[in-house]
Formats: C-alpha cells, structure tokens, sequence
C-alpha cells in the first residue's frame, strides 16, 4: 500500500524487486512524484497514506525524552519511532485502527539506556490501544547459516483482535515445520553450514585480501587483545554450522566474516555481494552454487522469487547488513496471517 526508503540505493533495489509484484506502490502523479513510495517519513501526511492492516517497520533506538515524564506517545516525538506511532494514531482517529505493528530492532533495544527505551515504546503502544508481546530471535534457527539475533514486536489492535498473547516461532525444523517451543530449537533446527551459500571458486577468489589487509587485521587484533578489547577480524570455513552477524559496514573490510582459504595456500576472502544476500536467505543466483545440492534448499529454491542485485559492490553489501533475515519474518508474517488475522 505505501512505502518509506530514505537511501536513494535502497530505493534502487526495492522498486527494482518488487514492481512486478506490486506495481501500484509505485505509481506516479503527473509531475512524475511517487505517490505511496515515500522518501523522508518526517514529509509524511498520514491521510495520504492508504489504509492498511498491517505496519511493518524498522528505526533506529535513538534515546527517548523519559526524564520525569509520563513514558508514552509524548515521549517519542523527534525519533522515528514517533512517525510510526503517529500514522497509527491519525489512523486511528480516521476509523481505520491498523490491526497489527510488526517492528523489528537491534537486540540491544531491550537493555538500551536501561530498558527505558523499549518501556515508551511499548507503553506508547498501551496508550494507542494495543496489545503487545516482544521476543529475541536468531537467524541460524531458520536456516540460513548466520549468528543473527534482532528483537521483534508484534502488537495487535484489542478492539479487533481478541488474544492474550503472540506465539513465535522460535526456528524451521529439519522437516519444514515450525518450532514453536525455545527449548526445541537448538537441536531440532535445520542443520546449516557456511559453504550453503558459497559461490563457485572461480568467482570466490577475486575476493581473496591482500597480503596488506591481512597483515593490518592481524596487527589489529593483536592490539586490541592486548587493550582488552573483543574487536578482530573473524575467520570461518566452509563447515562452519554458521558465521558472526553480517553488518552494514561489511563493504569497508569484512573483517567479521573472512572465509579461511589456507588449505589452498591463499590468504583469506570476503563474501560476495551474492553471499552477502544469501546469508540473510534471500534466494541469488549469481553465479550458481559450490554445492549445487544447496540450490534445492528451502530458502534458495524456486518457490522464492530471485533477489537481483542492481546496485554497486559497496551498496550492496550495505543493504544485506541492513537486512532482515528473510526467512525469519517470513515465518513471522505466517504467524500474523494465522493467529492474527
């Protein structure tokens, strides 16, 4: 129905993947201006934007104004968590309550500026008329061979939605299903290993590191062990059960996720963008599979429409760090659709 991207590259990728599926986002006026694929959310009108059932959103845990006041909507103003609470409440105000919120954060939203910031945010949703429940989930439970952890929110509208409270999936079984029990997950998930996502070698070493850069990660580590400090590069193989977390800086160095290539003599690579992205369980063909068998998997087959990567190296890699895992929300949205819907 409508849509806000602030990066123009951003914007590049979306329209390119999904104006075959949803061509309306993405009409025009006659002064060639979007009509529902919103830049800046701060420019939004609220009674511009169609009404809708659900809101999926993403923002940034800036610290919310809580000194001494009444932890709510109030609270919010001048974050970007305000502009979602407000199109929902002027939605509300028309007649047409969004019947559920889907918000995504860092984990560390729980703990940030002493679980202040996650108490307005949930105390906002309260005050609009909702009902809530939060949970931490990690990507290599669904998957994808990634250590991924982000906190999700799903809130639904009491006054059409008569529950007391969410069930998540907490992983994807070995045969599919969904594991909806958190002390299941751990041995009964899908079995991942990092090679699940590798391109064919002849690509894959094009992005071996320089003699440099490695020398500069290694003396990098070595300092910082010394300081007391956990930063480094972290290296990986190909049966790795699943690499750190992915990050939107991926492109500077790759420090935190370098494939190990010593049984080759070389020194080690980085991801490509097409691994990049299939890391977080977008289906890329690229350059097909070192396994080919891993094409047949359930995130990478063709019951999943193909990602394209439209933009450049740099752009790309920042984009799959600033992603969703895929498959984790498309659990999730299963769930809305079931329970909530």
């Amino acid at each position: 129905m409508f849509a806000s991207e602030f990066d123009k590259n951003a914007r590049i990728s979306y329209e390119a993947n999904y104006k075959d599926v949803e061509p309306a986002l993405f009409q025009k006026d006659k002064n060639g201006k979007y009509l529902f694929f919103n830049e800046d959310i701060n420019d939004v009108d609220p009674s511009g934007i169609p009404n809708f059932d659900i809101c999926c959103g993403g923002f940034p845990c800036q610290p919310f104004s809580v000194a001494g006041l009444r932890k709510g909507f109030e609270d919010t103003r001048g974050t970007l968590f305000f502009n979602i609470a407000n199109i929902v409440r002027e939605k509300i105000k028309a007649g047409y309550p969004p019947r559920v919120l889907f918000l995504e954060n860092v984990r560390g939203l729980k703990n940030h500026d002493k679980g202040k910031t996650l108490q307005v945010i949930l105390a906002t949703l309260e005050e609009l008329g909702y009902g809530y429940s939060y949970e931490v989930l990690n990507a290599k439970y669904f998957g994808v061979p990634q250590n991924r952890e982000r906190l999700f929110i799903i809130a639904w509208y009491k006054e059409l939605v008569n529950i007391d409270s969410f069930k998540f999936p907490y992983g994807i079984a070995k045969d599919g299903s969904t594991i909806y029990e958190k002390d299941k997950v751990k041995d009964n998930s899908l079995l991942t290993k990092v090679s699940d996502i590798f391109e064919p070698s002849d690509i894959t070493r094009n992005f071996t590191i320089s003699d440099r850069m490695w020398e500069g990660h290694k003396t990098r580590k070595e300092r910082n062990k010394k300081n007391g400090k956990g930063f480094g590069y972290s290296l990986f193989n190909g049966d790795s059960v699943y690499s750190s977390t992915i990050s939107a800086r991926y492109w500077k160095d790759g420090s935190e996720i370098l494939i190990d290539q010593s049984d080759k003599g070389l020194n080690p690579r980085t991801l490509t963008p097409v691994e990049a992205g299939r890391l977080q369980g977008y289906r890329i063909i690229g350059g097909g599979w070192e396994r080919q068998e891993c094409s047949d998997n359930q995130n990478y087959n063709d019951s999943n429409p193909e990602y394209k990567i439209v933009v450049s190296k740099k752009e790309a890699y920042r984009q799959f760090g600033n992603s969703v895992a895929v498959p984790v929300i498309k659990r999730i949205a299963e769930e809305i659709i079931k329970q909530l819907m």
